[in-house]
């Protein structure tokens, strides 16, 4: 992409939504042309309207975009690429959940995921550029799975080390990184705060 200048970042967070400590809230705040997804009122575990309301935050805007997703976030962006044919610069998809496997205490059942529409999860090849940042370990996806996973969706693999699931519980709040990565896929937009 060339018009970096005019490039809009689209923050698609988790299941969890918006935490005011959360690298993705502050990337937001600190970064030019940036649009998080808002928090759904109702049905928040329904897959459909996740990718409702990404499609929805994605309908107004006309020039290049980024989308930087975190965990079941990532999951809303695939399933959003099977139904949606908008031109996406790329994507940055941080610590995808593994929905196929059963997930710990206080996380949704295989039943109710399946019941809300997130399995199967998609494997196609996503049709823009990305980058899949993996935790080697993330309670929520083991390494291997989230390798399988970025070799389906023909996603760059970076190995981010053992951040744990990469949110405030696990001790990330600001997160550098991610704007490494943002440049790294030649995305980032200008002017670039000093890293």
């Amino acid at each position: 992409m060339t018009d970096t200048e005019h490039t809009t970042l689209v923050i698609v967070p988790g299941l969890r939504d918006h935490v005011n400590t959360h690298w993705q809230t502050h990337l937001a705040r600190e970064l030019p042309r940036t649009r998080t997804v808002p928090p759904l009122e109702r049905d928040r575990l329904s897959r459909s309207a996740q990718v409702s309301a990404l499609q929805r935050e994605l309908s107004d805007l006309s020039g290049p975009v980024v989308l930087v997703a975190h965990s079941a976030g990532v999951l809303t962006t695939v399933h959003w690429a099977q139904q949606y044919s908008r031109r996406i610069g790329g994507a940055l998809l941080v610590v995808p959940p593994d929905f196929d496997a059963v997930l710990p205490d206080g996380y949704p059942s295989q039943q109710e995921l399946r019941q809300h529409g997130w399995l199967p999860v998609p494997r196609q090849r996503l049709p823009f550029p990305s980058t899949v940042a993996a935790s080697t370990n993330d309670p929520l996806a083991s390494f291997a799975r989230v390798c399988e996973l970025a070799r389906d969706w023909g996603s760059r693999l970076v190995n981010v080390g053992p951040v744990g699931h990469l949110n405030p519980a696990t001790g990330y709040g600001r997160w550098p990184r991610a704007v490494e990565l943002i440049r790294e896929l030649g995305l980032a937009p200008s002017p670039f705060p000093p890293g």
